[in-house]
């Protein structure tokens, strides 16, 4: 057997090994001020923060997404990409995109990143929810030099509240005109966020949204959409305090590392939920642990039922017959056509 054809076989050999979920808090330090998240007021120092070395001890995963706080308040973003790539097919990195020159190097460096830049409705509406002055347009144009770069994993991600849902649309037309990913999300509450009193008052209000944004979504002729909008049909069920529509597997399948190296099943607890630490583990010693399981037994009894891309996109690819059922029936059987009338408890 030739050099490369080896190489080609222990890549295929690591690449079917790949099942993990993964994210990286690389810090709590952030420029922003949201009115949905408080990580801003119980920043990181850098000296606490998850090191190179500490990412050498990460698993092999199938996808990873770089998380804050906001990422590119850390100048060694590149070095963090680079030790990423020896093991996850796929990064994406959240992050506000005010750090645009950052930004634009990193995508030049690794024109295979993801970039998802969170926008939270248009000028005005961005501009009070994050507390960024000059925000929206920063993001925005951050996201107009990589679209005319051409690089081929750029989106932003909105999260919905009663203050922004008004412009979920526009913002989803602003993306698809510009040929980009449209994330979405909701108000949650955890230990992450640093938040008890995020709440929709308008549930009816932001659900139509929502449901606006559906029918966009099936009316387009990709198949990615169409799944996009069972997520968004997701979040109308979470809004209204329903069972998820998809079981949990988060500590199985998925995990999150934060600055400080604890690894945890989520962000979606009300407390941390450590099943140990990378620092002062391996990660196999870590991952097999009795700590690590009875975070998952834990897991396992969690009602608090949150619809988050991080837990709901693997749970979406493991019991894909659910979902590819639900988009069957609307893109076909119901010619593309959602309502929320569908749903018994609105």
């Amino acid at each position: 057997m030739s050099i490369k054809s080896q190489q080609h076989e222990e890549r295929s050999k690591y690449m079917s090994k790949r099942t993990l979920y993964g994210t990286v808090i690389v810090t709590y330090r952030c420029n922003a001020r949201c009115n949905m998240c408080d990580c801003f007021k119980d920043p990181t120092k850098p000296s606490e923060e998850i090191t190179l070395e500490d990412i050498k001890k990460l698993p092999e995963m199938a996808f990873t997404n770089i998380t804050g706080g906001e990422p590119f308040v850390r100048q060694d973003i590149p070095q963090i990409v680079e030790e990423l790539y020896k093991k996850s097919d796929r990064i994406v990195i959240s992050t506000n995109g005010y750090f645009t020159d950052r930004i634009i190097d990193l995508c030049k460096k690794f024109p295979k990143v993801g970039i998802r830049i969170s926008i939270e409705g248009l000028q005005e509406t961005n501009d009070k929810i994050r507390g960024i002055p000059d925000g929206f347009n920063r993001g925005y144009n951050t996201l107009k030099t990589l679209v005319e770069m051409g690089h081929p994993d750029v989106g932003f991600g909105m999260t919905v509240q009663d203050m922004n849902c008004d412009d979920l649309v526009p913002l989803y037309n602003i993306a698809n005109d510009m040929g980009m990913e449209f994330a979405t999300a909701t108000l949650h509450n955890s230990f992450y966020f640093r938040k008890t009193d995020n709440k929709i008052d308008d549930k009816l209000k932001v659900a139509q949204s929502f449901e606006k944004l559906i029918n966009e979504l099936l009316k387009s002729n990709s198949p990615k959409k169409w799944f996009r909008a069972y997520f968004n049909h997701g979040l109308i069920n979470y809004i209204y305090g329903n069972q998820r529509l998809l079981p949990c597997d988060m500590s199985k399948n998925a995990f999150f590392i934060d600055p400080f190296c604890d690894v945890i099943p989520c962000n979606g607890m009300a407390e941390k939920a450590v099943m140990g630490n990378l620092r002062k583990q391996s990660w196999d010693d870590l991952w097999n642990s009795e700590q690590a399981q009875t975070v998952r037994e834990c897991t396992k009894k969690c009602d608090r039922n949150c619809w988050m891309i991080g837990s709901a996109s693997p749970a979406m690819h493991k019991y894909i017959w659910i979902p590819a059922w639900w988009v069957i029936k609307h893109k076909f059987l119901k010619h593309g056509k959602y309502s929320l009338k569908e749903n018994k408890y609105i």
